[in-house]
């Protein structure tokens, strides 16, 4: 084993540790690897009336998966359409806005960033050279010009290529929500339809949004909710996330599309997942935090039976204890 390849391993577990997007802030090149076709299966599967929406890999992304690991989401309007979040690279994006050509040849106005993880912010390139208006949350200028961020960038092209490359980048969004004094629900409209842009960070990230369609009751989530899978914590305030859900609530959807896993039908139960999960860390870890417990010793005794069976629970769950630990360590009076 090279220490070449082991600080390979370093860079890509801090990173994601980290819970990082990518790197370099600027206008992105119109697809990045033209060369580089997608061959993952990819369906628009039309959930509601005039909105779809393609689900990603339940799967820590690799060069293997081509990094489609998360959702993406459209409707489509008599005025254009919106996308919510744009895949976890440029030859993705490309693919989507392919099926998207395929639906309708409505332009695309709006691309709405949920929150600036790679898995959903690398297409973003080719929504924005196909005129769309790319829209986020202040959150994100910060972190998007953080040297961790570029960091990320440059594992990615590496463990990514050729599906992230030297082309790929971030681009500059075109509308910002949460400037002080502004509202934090921002409204877009097209055509009869009006969305909701919902700030409801700090959560997953700091920057979280999420769109809601009154018009179908349709909740587009972003990583604020995982389904059928371990959610991935990172950095997160658990404890502001937890409420962060309570926000969604009052939005009373219909329909829920997560940022990972299927589509639900029944909102308030599916939340449940994500809410139970945080919670069962933040009570587990807090006591071991209020006892001075040493977390290795902790994390062994634990009960871990009601979540082990979920995907990415061994990829993952580890890392959200330890991080949940030294929060509740913070937490503590």
């Amino acid at each position: 084993m090279s220490m070449a390849w082991i600080r390979q391993r370093w860079l890509h577990l801090v990173c994601l540790g980290l819970g990082l997007a990518s790197g370099a802030f600027g206008q992105g090149a119109a697809g990045g690897n033209d060369a580089a076709v997608t061959t993952v299966a990819m369906d628009a599967a039309l959930v509601a009336p005039d909105t779809y929406f393609v689900q990603g890999l339940a799967a820590m992304g690799s060069a293997a998966n081509q990094n489609f690991i998360s959702n993406a989401a459209f409707v489509v309007t008599s005025e254009g359409v919106i996308v919510i979040d744009s895949l976890g690279s440029p030859p993705l994006a490309r693919q989507l806005l392919a099926l998207i050509r395929r639906i309708t040849p409505q332009p695309i106005r709006y691309v709405v960033v949920t929150h600036c993880h790679a898995d959903h912010i690398y297409g973003l390139q080719v929504m924005q050279a196909a005129g769309a208006r790319i829209v986020a949350h202040t959150g994100c200028r910060d972190y998007l010009q953080s040297d961790t961020a570029r960091l990320r960038l440059a594992a990615s092209r590496e463990e990514l290529f050729p599906w992230v490359d030297e082309h790929t980048q971030l681009v500059t969004p075109d509308l910002w929500l949460g400037d002080p004094g502004a509202e934090q629900d921002l409204l877009l409209r097209l055509g009869a339809r009006e969305f909701r842009v919902r700030h409801v960070g700090p959560s997953h990230t700091v920057e979280d949004l999420v769109v809601f369609d009154p018009a179908t009751g349709a909740l587009f989530t972003g990583d604020v909710v995982f389904r059928g899978r371990i959610p991935y914590v990172g950095q997160a305030d658990s404890r502001r996330w937890i409420s962060a859900m309570d926000r969604v609530l009052e939005l009373q959807p219909r329909l829920l599309v997560p940022g990972h896993g299927p589509i639900s039908q029944d909102p308030p139960t599916d939340l449940r997942l994500t809410r139970d999960y945080l919670a069962y860390l933040r009570q587990t870890m807090g006591e071991a935090a209020r006892k001075l417990e040493p977390f290795e010793e902790a994390y062994a005794r634990t009960d871990w039976s009601r979540f082990a069976g979920l995907p990415l629970f061994a990829a993952v769950n580890r890392m959200n204890a330890y991080n949940t630990y030294l929060l509740m360590e913070q937490e503590q009076p």
